[in-house]
């Protein structure tokens, strides 16, 4: 295999789309909107993007079938933009790795002449959070008015340890090619999976691309964590887990 393998499955036909990334990260924020629009809106397979630089790994499905670690990306056509969404398991486990594989991710949004790139993530707070503000960063500031109208905040010098993996560098790579880029994060406890940050996340990016998709899902997803923030809530008065090197991470 090579370093990168782009398998086609389909090219369709996209008007003006628009590139959206959803990787596990912080909560699997992002990696929940990603997979919540594939499966509540009309989406077909464009491509899965193979390389050495994701975990040494299949997954098996319940027929016993194993599968190479892959990202995928679906074609999601919407009553507003077409959408290009990336999503999967894994992001690469190297520094090489992060930058060639979000090129390759940058490769494909080209293909379909895709120049607007939204990252999705969290943002960890540290602490459990009952509203879940959506924090923003920009490629250019010409993009902040649009966003803050649908509801994003832009903080000084938040996030403090700034925006690492393939969310970080669709913006810092999206933005030398030329593209504009921004990373929509939800606040989040950074303990748990969270689908509460994940709808304020897609809240956000239906204002601003103009579609909507059915949140059952995902509202059931959160009831379902109810019980564990219910015991977490009463473990906050005790030291919290790890420390704030530990929940940098934004994906």
């Amino acid at each position: 295999m090579d370093e990168i393998d782009i398998e086609w499955a389909a090219t369709p036909e996209l008007e003006d789309p628009v590139f959206v990334e959803g990787l596990p990260g912080v909560g699997h924020v992002g990696k929940l909107v990603a997979e919540h629009v594939v499966e509540e809106a009309d989406s077909e397979l464009v491509c899965q993007i193979y390389t050495e630089h994701f975990p040494p790994q299949v997954t098996v499905d319940d027929d016993g079938v194993a599968e190479l670690a892959a990202a995928d990306v679906h074609a999601v056509e919407t009553e507003g933009r077409d959408l290009l969404v990336l999503s999967g398991n894994h992001q690469a486990q190297d520094n090489i790795g992060h930058y060639r594989v979000t090129e390759s991710f940058l490769d494909v949004a080209e293909e379909f002449g895709a120049t607007e790139l939204y990252a999705l993530g969290g943002v960890p707070t540290g602490e459990l959070v009952e509203e879940h503000d959506v924090l923003g960063a920009v490629s250019d500031a010409d993009m902040k008015d649009r966003l803050e109208d649908a509801g994003v905040e832009f903080r000084s010098e938040e996030p403090s340890g700034g925006i690492v993996g393939s969310s970080g560098l669709l913006l810092g790579l999206g933005g030398r090619r030329g593209h504009d880029a921004a990373c929509l994060m939800g606040e989040t406890s950074g303990y748990l999976v969270d689908p509460k940050a994940a709808k304020a996340v897609l809240g956000v990016l239906e204002s601003l691309l103009g579609f909507e998709v059915d949140e059952e899902a995902l509202d059931d997803r959160a009831e379902d964590m109810e019980d564990v923030v219910g015991r977490l809530q009463e473990m906050e008065e005790g030291p919290s887990p790890g420390s704030d090197d530990d929940l940098r991470y934004i994906g």
